[in-house]
C-alpha cells in the first residue's frame, strides 16, 4: 500500500479546507468542507471568516436568505448543516429522510404515554397539517408565532424523567423537527442578529422553487462519501461511519459503489482515499488559522490524533463537541476565546516558533477587528475556552 504521512494529511487538510488560501465565496468555502456545522449559529459565520477573503456577515446572509444558494437543514448524525442546494438534496436522501421514522415513533409514544391524546399518530398528523396551513398563511414564522395559530404546539412533554439530563420539551420543537426531516419546512432568517438561533420557518416548496431535487438513493449515499473522501481523505472506516451516522453495513455498501484505494498511514493504521487521489500536492508555506467551535475541520473525523494530539480534554466538552481552536500547519496547537472586553485571548498548548506566534497574534487582532462590538459565547463550551473567556 502507498504510505501517506501525517505531514501529507495535514497538507491536504489546510489546502482543501481553504486554510492556506482563502476562497472567493461562501459557497466555495462550504463545498470545501462538505457543509458547515450550524448547531451553533456563530460557527457558520466564523468558519466563513476563516476561509473567505474580506468576508462580511452580509455575504452569508445573502447566500442563505436572498440567493438561497445555501440552505440550513438537518443531516448527518442529526446535526444541523449549511449546505448548497445540490448538496442538501444529496444529504437529504442519504441521511435526513431516514431520521423521521424512529423519531416519529418515539414522539407518538410520548404523546400517548403522557395522556396528550389516546391516538398519538392521529393527533400528531392533525397538528402537523394545522402547522403547515398556518405557515402557508403567514409565509414565514417563528415557533412562537405559529403557536398563536396552532395552540397545540404550546403543549409540553417530559423526557428522561428521573434522569439528570431529563426535562421538558415543547411540542412545537418536536413537530417542527418532524416536518423539517420530512422535507416539508425549512429554517429561514433568524430573529435578531447573526448570532441568533431563533429561526423563522417557511414551507420548503415556497422557499426553494420546487423544493429539493430528487436524487437516486444509492447514488446519493455514494456521492456523499465521495465528497467526504475528496475533502477529508484519507480517512478510516471509523471516520466514515461516525461522520455519516450510518451502520457499518450501509457504509460499506456505499463504499462498494466507489473506486477507492487503501493506503498506509504513518501511525501504523490504514485509511481510504479515492483511487484518483493518491498524490498529495506539497504546501510550500506555513499556515495559521483560528477556527470556531464545531468547525468542520475539527469535527470531520472521529479519529483525530494526527492533528489534535493529546489535547482532547482541554478543547472538547464531555459530549465530544469541539471548542475554538488554533491551528499551525494543519495541527491544533491551542485554543482561543473572546473575553467580555472583546479581546481574543489565545491559549497555546504546544510550543510554536516566533513566526507562527506572530501570525497567530495577527489572526487574533484580525478577528477582534472583524467582531467589533459583537460578543458571543460558544454554545458548547470546552474547558480551555471557559478559562480564557474569564479574562479581561
Amino acid at each position: 500500500m502507498k504510505l501517506i504521512t501525517t505531514t501529507e494529511r495535514r497538507q491536504r487538510l489546510v489546502a482543501r479546507h481553504h486554510l492556506l488560501d482563502r476562497t472567493g465565496s461562501v459557497e466555495d468555502a462550504a463545498a470545501s468542507v462538505v457543509g458547515f456545522h450550524s448547531s451553533d449559529p456563530v460557527t457558520v459565520f466564523l468558519s466563513c471568516w476563516a476561509r473567505v477573503e474580506g468576508f462580511r456577515v452580509a455575504d452569508l446572509d445573502e447566500a442563505l436568505y436572498e440567493r438561497k444558494s445555501l440552505i440550513r437543514m438537518l443531516g448527518m448524525r442529526r446535526t444541523l448543516f449549511v449546505q448548497s442546494q445540490e448538496m442538501a438534496a444529496i444529504m437529504n436522501d442519504a441521511c435526513t429522510r431516514h431520521l423521521a421514522p424512529s423519531q416519529r415513533s418515539r414522539l407518538v409514544s410520548m404523546i400517548e404515554d403522557q395522556a396528550v391524546a389516546p391516538d398519538g399518530e392521529a393527533w400528531l398528523a392533525a397538528v402537523e397539517a394545522e402547522t403547515l396551513e398556518a405557515l402557508a398563511s403567514l409565509g414565514e414564522a417563528t415557533a412562537t408565532e405559529l403557536t398563536r395559530l396552532v395552540p397545540e404546539l404550546g403543549r409540553k412533554l417530559m423526557f428522561g424523567e428521573g434522569k439528570a439530563w431529563g426535562g421538558e420539551v415543547g411540542v412545537s420543537t418536536r413537530v417542527l423537527f418532524m416536518l423539517a426531516t420530512a422535507g416539508s419546512i425549512v429554517r429561514g432568517r433568524p430573529r435578531g442578529s447573526w448570532r441568533s438561533s431563533q429561526y423563522r420557518w417557511a414551507l420548503l416548496d415556497g422557499w426553494l422553487d420546487g423544493g429539493l431535487a430528487e436524487v437516486d438513493s444509492d447514488w446519493a449515499e455514494a456521492e456523499l462519501l465521495r465528497r467526504w473522501l475528496r475533502s477529508y481523505g484519507p480517512g478510516t472506516l471509523v471516520d466514515l461511519r461516525w461522520w455519516t451516522g450510518w451502520t457499518l453495513t450501509k457504509t460499506r455498501r456505499a463504499l462498494d459503489r466507489l473506486e477507492v484505494e487503501q493506503v498506509e498511514l504513518e501511525d501504523g493504521g490504514s485509511g481510504l482515499v479515492l483511487a484518483d487521489d493518491l498524490e498529495t500536492s506539497p504546501v510550500d508555506r506555513p499556515s495559521v488559522a483560528l477556527l470556531p467551535g464545531l468547525d468542520p475541520s475539527v469535527m470531520g473525523w472521529k479519529e483525530r490524533h494526527w492533528f489534535l494530539g493529546p489535547h482532547q480534554d482541554r478543547l472538547f466538552d464531555r459530549n465530544g463537541n469541539a471548542g475554538p481552536t488554533v491551528w499551525v500547519d494543519g495541527r491544533i496547537v491551542g485554543g482561543w476565546a473572546q473575553t467580555p472586553s472583546g479581546r481574543i485571548a489565545i491559549g497555546l498548548l504546544e510550543t510554536v516558533d516566533a513566526s507562527a506566534a506572530a501570525a497567530i497574534a495577527g489572526e487574533a487582532e484580525r478577528l477582534e477587528t472583524w467582531l467589533g462590538e459583537d460578543r458571543f459565547k460558544p454554545r458548547f463550551r470546552a474547558p480551555l475556552e471557559k478559562e480564557l473567556a474569564a479574562g479581561p
